[in-house]
């Protein structure tokens, strides 16, 4: 990518999910371990007849913003058309693709979490004011290529209000127009959303993949290093690179370690843990990052075994987010939050089971 590029990105695009030091999924024309879901995006697409819209799912890092941006290259380049590369890849010197790394192409809007003008912190919530933002570009002329392109990152963070303004559009949707949904938990999504959206799912990564891509991201580390960062990250590239950060790998393990011991928590341990993640920039988002997502996984392979009583930690992983993100959406003590989640994972362990 061009200097000029780097320097427009850094300038004008606020993004909450950049992880310093690597580059942004709308910088990356690298995707790695999604054949499937791309071969059937490439397909439709290079056939002229996409759905209005793509509902992207997987787990938190595991590359949905990176194929999002991908589909959204190419339609800006080509078209709904054949004339570009069966695996929708856009050469990097490409105008639109220079555009979409600069965050400046006319026919991409991406709408997400914010920075509050009041407040100076990053919002809760993609509110319906983003969302309303969507009529008057639609409005525009297309560009040269004929498409406009709408990113949701993530369509899990929009509130009520914003739900059903998008559910409007989707009703009515403009012509040579694509949305595409990132969700990590879809299932929190309006069914009147789902069904108007056709899924591409994407799984975590496998292991081989992601050592690949950690040696190519990471190639000052070690071998053994990039293996317990794949294993600690369940298949999420996103998480494996957040954890090979100071403080990522130990908040991953006490994340673990909080699980392994929810039947009878060391709230003395807890405490001490609360005041640890105080002290550490973004540690109490990154602890409930690595808690939330190592109770999915367990529950993921709870249910693959066909164990009772899947519904009672479901329950408890819903509770533990909305704890979560209360917390941190108001800047509250992390301790009692900690105290309050091994609370929630030794009454689940009580009457569910180890999990």
């Amino acid at each position: 990518m061009p200097p000029r590029a780097r320097v427009i990105a850094q300038e004008e695009v606020v993004e909450l999910d950049r992880l310093e030091g690597f580059p942004h999924p709308r910088e990356t024309a690298h995707l790695a371990g999604h054949d499937a879901a791309l071969g059937r995006a490439a397909r439709a697409i290079r056939a002229g007849h996409p759905p209005q819209a793509w509902l992207i799912t997987g787990p938190p890092g595991v590359g949905k913003a990176t194929l999002a941006y991908r589909i959204a290259r190419y339609l800006l380049a080509f078209g709904a058309t054949e004339r570009g590369p069966e695996d929708l890849a856009v050469p990097e010197r490409n105008g639109d693709a220079m555009q979409v790394a600069a965050g400046s192409h006319p026919g991409l809007l991406v709408l997400r979490r914010g920075i509050s003008e009041k407040t100076g912190k990053p919002m809760t919530v993609v509110s319906v004011d983003e969302v309303r933002r969507l009529g008057p570009f639609f409005g525009l002329t297309s560009g040269a290529g004929g498409w406009r392109v709408v990113i949701v990152d993530t369509a899990d963070d929009m509130n009520e209000n914003a739900a059903n303004a998008l559910l409007k559009l989707l009703e009515e949707p403009p012509s040579r127009a694509m949305l595409l949904l990132i969700s990590n938990m879809p299932g929190r999504l309006l069914p009147t959303i789902r069904s108007r959206c056709q899924r591409l799912d994407l799984r975590p990564l496998d292991m081989p993949v992601l050592e690949k891509e950690l040696a190519r991201l990471l190639p000052d580390s070690d071998a053994g290093e990039r293996a317990a960062l794949a294993r600690l990250s369940g298949g999420s590239l996103g998480l494996a690179l957040h954890l090979s950060e100071s403080d990522g790998v130990e908040l991953a393990r006490e994340a673990d370690r909080m699980i392994d011991q929810a039947g009878r928590p060391d709230l003395a341990a807890v405490m001490s843990l609360g005041e640890r993640i105080a002290r550490i920039t973004d540690g109490l988002d990154g602890f409930a990052s690595f808690l939330t997502q190592a109770l999915a996984d367990r529950i993921r392979a709870r249910a693959r075994a066909g164990q009772p009583h899947l519904d009672r930690w479901v329950e408890c992983l819903a509770r533990l987010n909305e704890s979560f993100e209360r917390t941190i959406g108001l800047n509250l003590e992390p301790r009692q939050t900690l105290l309050g989640a091994a609370a929630t994972l030794a009454r689940t362990s009580r009457s569910a089971g180890s999990v």
